[in-house]
């Protein structure tokens, strides 16, 4: 590690009108170093990183502080200057693969953009680079790959393709925010370790932006824990989990919570039998059967492309099934949301992944809490009006956000809004489909022990669709393993999770990140050889 820092922050201050988003952070980053920055929603992260690459939300202003990068003063750059800089010596890796690529335009023409753009490469040494780096973040047929559309892959291949684009151009450092977020555990490894082996190959520094502490101590040599904006404490990473100075340290540390006690058997409410989903002629789901009973939660899991958010819109009635027959209170349902009646779309109602897209810009929190109602119920507006107030506060929020729009809000509380929406018209049964993916540890277990709150309350059942092992084991009472399509292991809770253990869900368990140095090296030694 030379002396000279690549990138050197001092005294950074960021704001939005009269917030302070970000005040007095300093750090220092050497080439072939990473640094992860850690802690809950509205801390600074993002913020931070998106100041390294000299780009502020809109109302956001820089205040106050220096960046450096290869003795440069970044700060006093214009945009033209700045655009030297981005993508070339400076990436950047977000979180949604899916709304960072063109849909219109094929994957691999926006991988190597940059790289030309900034002619770094010619167009046939590019397209050369970025099949080679496809082939070391373990894309199926990279030559293939590379002339495919985002909608043509899975979340977890387009958020590595992602990965592709920001590494193509062979640039000194990378900003890394929450780029395994939306994956599956076993993605997810696959996906660290890639990062890790560049990291190592190519010398490149990082910053490594994440809510999940146990993935930032697999890649990062030193950690920096942020809180509204401050830094709480930094040092290096081993030493930080063995010996956390600071209370909030110790709490991310411990933020999974209790394990769930599951309830007794009940009768059933939901079931599938032998049901089969197909796309264009691709099949999905090949004969799954399942129950949920009334007042328990089914968890389903298995890594990305499994069928899991396929059969949660099969039993909304989003998409339709082939064969096989889904029976609701005894009943069966129509294959087709249109089929069905109203009361049949009232006792089942969704919680999806992300809350930023699930609702409207537009329109006030009051006014998307209360749309079902005004379709499924025959409710008055004043009787609407103070169920959505009721609704705020059974979720923990004030009623007088309901005149508030979705951008004034957390992500902490939009997905609680989300919540609220699905209890409206009063459900039997929500599909929760990876309703805490999204969110930090910290704000996701309260949303997780909010979901159960309101289940023992209302009796509502759930289907809980997730990657995180963790939640499972803080909400499921049953659990059912999907891969490909086909269901793998299915049982009670304890019965699913403990030995012995069919390869597919033993791969699973050990691919879910330990909060302790050498795990990434561990566990992908121990899934390759499986």
């Amino acid at each position: 590690m030379s002396e000279q820092a690549l990138l050197s922050v001092k005294k950074l201050r960021v704001t939005a009108g009269d917030a302070v988003l970000v005040e007095n952070i300093s750090f220092n980053l050497h080439k072939g170093e990473v640094l992860g920055l850690i802690g809950e929603s509205g801390a600074g992260k993002s913020t931070i990183g998106q100041a390294v690459l000299g780009h502020f939300r809109h109302g956001m202003t820089l205040s106050g502080g220096q960046i450096h990068f290869s003795g440069q003063e970044l700060t006093a750059l214009s945009e033209r200057q700045w655009r030297k800089v981005r993508g070339a010596k400076i990436a950047y890796v977000a979180q949604s693969a899916s709304a960072a690529f063109n849909p219109a335009r094929k994957i691999g023409e926006q991988v190597i953009e940059s790289a030309i753009r900034h002619r770094v490469f010619n167009r046939q040494e590019a397209i050369r680079r970025a099949v080679e780096i496809f082939a070391q973040l373990q894309l199926p047929q990279p030559e293939e790959f590379f002339h495919r559309f985002p909608h043509q892959v899975s979340g977890g291949q387009l958020q590595r393709a992602m990965i592709a684009m920001a590494i193509c151009a062979g640039p000194e450092l990378i900003v890394f925010d929450e780029p395994t977020t939306a994956l599956d555990v076993t993605t997810q490894l696959e996906v660290l370790k890639a990062i890790q082996q560049i990291i190592r190959l190519t010398g490149v520094a990082a910053l490594y932006i994440s809510h999940d502490l146990a993935v930032v101590a697999q890649l990062s040599q030193r950690i920096m824990v942020l809180r509204q904006g401050r830094e709480v404490e930094s040092g290096e990473t081993a030493e930080l989990l063995a010996q956390p100075a600071q209370a909030y340290t110790r709490e991310l540390l411990h933020s999974h919570g209790e394990p769930h006690q599951p309830r007794s058997v009940t009768l059933p409410l939901l079931s599938l039998r032998e049901v089969n989903i197909g796309y264009h002629g691709a099949p999905v789901l090949h004969g799954v059967s399942l129950t949920v009973g009334r007042g328990r939660t089914l968890a389903l899991i298995g890594e990305s492309g499994a069928g899991k958010s396929t059969l949660g819109r099969a039993v909304c009635g989003l998409v339709a099934p082939s064969a096989g027959d889904i029976t609701f209170n005894g009943q069966q349902l129509p294959p087709q949301l249109r089929q069905r009646s109203r009361q049949q779309m009232q006792t089942i109602q969704m919680i999806h992944q992300h809350p930023d897209t699930a609702l409207n810009p537009r329109l006030t929190i009051g006014l998307q809490i209360e749309r079902a109602m005004v379709c499924l119920t025959a409710l008055s507006a004043q009787q609407r009006q103070a169920r959505v107030a009721e609704l705020l506060e059974k979720v923990g929020l004030s009623p007088l956000l309901a005149g508030r729009y979705p951008h004034a809000l957390s992500g902490g509380q939009k997905q609680r809004v989300c919540i609220a929406r699905a209890l409206a018209v009063e459900p039997e049964l929500i599909v929760c489909d990876e309703p805490t993916s999204a969110l930090d540890p910290l704000v996701g277990r309260e949303v997780l022990a909010l979901l159960k709150k309101l289940q023992q309350e209302t009796g509502v059942s759930l289907l809980f669709i997730t990657h995180d092992l963790h939640v499972v084991r803080a909400v499921a009472d049953e659990v059912m393993v999907l891969r490909y399509g086909r269901v793998v292991r299915q049982g009670r809770l304890e019965q699913v999770f403990t030995a012995p253990l069919d390869d597919y869900t033993a791969r699973l368990l050990r691919a879910v990140p330990e909060m302790r140095a050498g795990w990434l090296e561990e566990a992908s030694a121990s899934v390759a050889s499986s």
